[in-house]
């Protein structure tokens, strides 16, 4: 006998951890629009308006400002595998978990890779990534800009000028920091980033925006591969090796998103609404209104903890502005006080991996959360749930603090 389910009719929860987020209203009414065919003209304008807003999200004016179809994840995959040949050295400063991946994906295209690293909750000067550079002799650097495992902003400024001095193709990994922080793909002179949906960007996990530049394009181009079943007389392949994954390979993406439009995949038409909206609402509200509220809010929630008997992790001057990490109390179980938030007031908050696993909460205000109601509530439950569990605070302490923040402002 076959099992019956209802409609899917998810708990409320307000999701203040590292991401994702709970979407802007606006991105879920997006995704429900009816779907196109993928050559369709209309769904072929929406793909270029898309391509044209990310140009504005990004920073630069890259042709090749586009989707990946998958996670944030797959973005990272696409940019490695397309320029990673076997056997070219990769360096990786590594500053937590996420940097750990970028070592991961690398390894796996087969690269070889070199890492420095630093302590969870610190950044890397320019002087220790040039002198890495200088070691090493990278084809790629690749380092991920803000790693919500640790909090931190790694800056990324004067990066692009060392790559170009060493002839090294700079790629970032800015999924948990774009629109929330500052990012100029242009003026830091990069050459790849990728990005998510689930955190200052307000959507949901399942698109993958890219930037790259003609420099990037030029490299990856050298392995371009046409398939078999849509070949035709006027194709040829370049003259590198064939890239190792075909759902990932950015040249045949490239054909697909260009005036080519060869087909390579059908396109996630829904994400690909749904990440058109969420880049028209960061646009209208400004980049810099965006990354201005991010900081506002963050600022407040780290106000309000700090105000709780709370210790900030890290170095809070390389902190990210849409998410805070927190010790974790002596006496307190930190399982128990997430279960709490999450049972009793619907509220989520992040623990955090590796070194870091049972020592700190991590809380965000990102995206659609990065609002005062949002902090607010979210301190209100926290203080609730610590006051029961033995941990020493003054009453209204938490919220009283971030109220003076935000009236002080």
């Amino acid at each position: 006998m076959s099992e019956l389910f209802d409609q899917i009719n998810p708990p409320p929860r307000l999701l203040m951890g590292p991401g994702p987020i709970n979407a802007d209203p606006r991105v879920l009414r997006a995704m429900s629009a009816q779907l196109l065919g993928q050559y369709d003209p209309a769904m072929t304008h929406y793909m270029n308006e898309t391509m044209a807003l990310y140009r504005q999200v990004f920073k630069t004016e890259n042709q090749w400002t586009l989707l990946l179809d998958g996670t944030s994840r797959a973005g990272i995959e696409a940019i490695l595998v397309s320029v990673i040949e076997p056997g070219d050295k990769v360096l990786v400063p590594i500053f937590g978990r996420f940097g750990q991946l970028l070592n991961e994906i690398a390894i796996r295209c087969g690269a070889e890779v070199h890492t420095i690293e630093t302590e969870w909750g610190a950044v890397f000067t320019p002087e220790q990534i040039e002198q890495a550079i200088i070691k090493v002799k990278p084809k790629v650097l690749a380092i991920v800009q803000g790693d919500t495992s640790t909090t931190m902003l790694q800056p990324l400024d004067e990066l692009g000028v060392i790559c170009r001095k060493y002839d090294v193709l700079f790629y970032s990994d800015a999924t948990a920091s774009i629109g929330g922080n500052p990012f100029e793909t242009a003026a830091w002179g990069l050459d790849a980033v990728s990005v998510g949906l689930q955190k200052c960007l307000g959507g949901p996990s399942g698109s993958a925006p890219i930037t790259l530049s003609e420099r990037y394009v030029t490299r990856v181009r050298t392995r371009r591969h046409i398939e078999a079943g849509i070949r035709d007389g006027q194709h040829t392949d370049g003259s590198g090796l064939m890239i190792r994954s075909n759902y990932f390979d950015l040249p045949m993406i490239l054909d697909y998103w260009g005036e080519a439009r060869l087909n390579h995949h059908t396109e996630a038409t829904s994400m690909l609404y749904c990440a058109r909206e969420c880049a028209r609402i960061l646009i209208q509200e400004g980049l810099d209104a965006s990354i201005a509220r991010h900081q506002l809010h963050g600022d407040a929630m780290a106000n309000g903890l700090a105000a709780m008997n709370l210790r900030l992790f890290g170095d809070q001057d390389h902190k990210m502005n849409n998410i805070v990490g927190v010790h974790i109390p002596d006496g307190v179980a930190g399982e128990a006080v997430r279960t709490a938030l999450l049972r009793d007031f619907g509220i989520e908050i992040g623990t955090s991996f590796g070194p870091l696993k049972g020592r700190i909460w991590r809380i965000g205000t990102m995206g659609y959360n990065a609002r005062k109601d949002a902090v607010l509530i979210t301190l209100a439950a926290l203080e609730s749930v610590l006051r029961r569990m033995g941990h020493p605070l003054s009453a209204g302490a938490g919220v009283d603090a971030a109220m003076a923040f935000y009236n002080g402002r």
